[in-house]
């Protein structure tokens, strides 16, 4: 695409004491190439010095701009402050971690994709996160497929390919559409706004790895793996659009699914968290949809775990094993 053709892009980056990788981040956006974009950087009260190097590179490239909320404020609720920064002239965002970055090719590539399928909302592609591919699933021949045909196969445990908001490229229209973007109460908001937005647009994929998202500990996704945000999560899209991608006699079969696994999950943690924490978040999630903990679904899998462990005792080995080497390396 010539620079001139180029419809423009608002790349966001919300971002709180993002000093180790930042840099890294706005030198990705800035070797693109594709050259009509906006660079807006969401700074949430930083205390490091994420302002001073965001503001280094504003001061640098006029494409670049620095917003600084007034108030501290969570997580969600900072993406979508971003969301709303999008000049009204844009025809796509596409959200970078401060964490992460993106491969030069990655705007152009998706935005090729949307340009030439009207009907797509959202593009997807490869992602590498931190050393594996993920998102993969698509046959390579389908670069386009039904909003509601992916969504379907998703919740009937198919090939996830929505991967992190980094890995995504969105027609800007269907952000200005919603008061609120992201649902800032659900912690897999960017998942859930996806099930909304296909309800009525296709969704395009490039395969070609294209972003890289940066896994660590201090990362949300690390909060989400301790807390098993992913069970809520699930749970949460199923409750509110399950019904519309499914029949009835799947939708039921899922529900059964995912509360399976989430007493399994919980019945896990009775013996490998003792974080009060835990169990109080717990119960104000489920709360919030309108759901308790039963704990005598939580009692049954734990004695199912129980009778696991005494009727597999090489199983048991190994997980004694894995736990030994765990340990061991988070001494060193």
């Amino acid at each position: 695409m010539k620079p001139e053709s180029q419809p423009l892009v608002s790349v966001l980056t919300p971002v709180y004491n993002g000093e180790k990788y930042l840099s890294e981040c706005i030198e990705s956006v800035l070797e693109q190439t594709y050259f009509n974009w906006e660079y807006v950087i969401v700074n949430n009260r930083s205390t490091d010095r994420t302002s001073e190097i965001a503001g280094g590179y504003a001061s640098k490239d006029r494409r670049i701009r620095v917003h600084t909320n007034m108030e501290f404020v969570n997580f969600a609720a900072n993406e979508n402050i971003a969301f709303q920064q999008i000049a009204p002239e844009s025809k796509y965002c596409k959200m970078v971690h401060a964490d992460d970055w993106l491969y030069p090719e990655c705007i152009m590539k998706m935005v090729q994709l949307a340009e030439d399928h009207p009907t797509v909302a959202i593009v997807g592609a490869y992602g590498l996160r931190n050393e594996y591919v993920s998102w993969d699933g698509l046959s390579p021949s389908n670069a386009v497929v039904s909003g509601r045909e992916i969504c379907r196969k998703t919740l009937l445990g198919g090939p996830y390919v929505f991967g992190s908001p980094t890995s995504l490229l969105i027609r800007s229209d269907e952000v200005r559409k919603r008061p609120m973007f992201y649902s800032e109460e659900n912690r897999h908001c960017d998942i859930e706004t996806c099930f909304d937005v296909l309800k009525e647009n296709d969704f395009g994929f490039v395969h070609q790895v294209l972003t890289f998202t940066r896994e660590h500990a201090e990362a949300e996704s690390s909060f989400s793996a301790r807390f098993g945000t992913d069970y809520l999560g699930t749970l949460e899209i199923l409750t509110k659009h399950g019904k519309t991608y499914l029949s009835e006699k799947e939708y039921k079969q899922c529900l059964r699914k995912c509360w399976i696994s989430y007493y399994t999950f919980l019945g896990a943690k009775v013996f490998h968290s003792n974080d009060r924490n835990f169990w109080e978040f717990h119960r104000a999630a489920l709360g919030r949809l309108g759901y308790t903990i039963r704990f005598g679904n939580v009692a049954k899998a734990v004695l199912f775990d129980l009778l696991d462990l005494v009727l597999n005792p090489l199983k048991t080995s190994v997980r004694i094993a894995k736990k030994i080497s765990r340990h061991c390396h988070s001494s060193e």
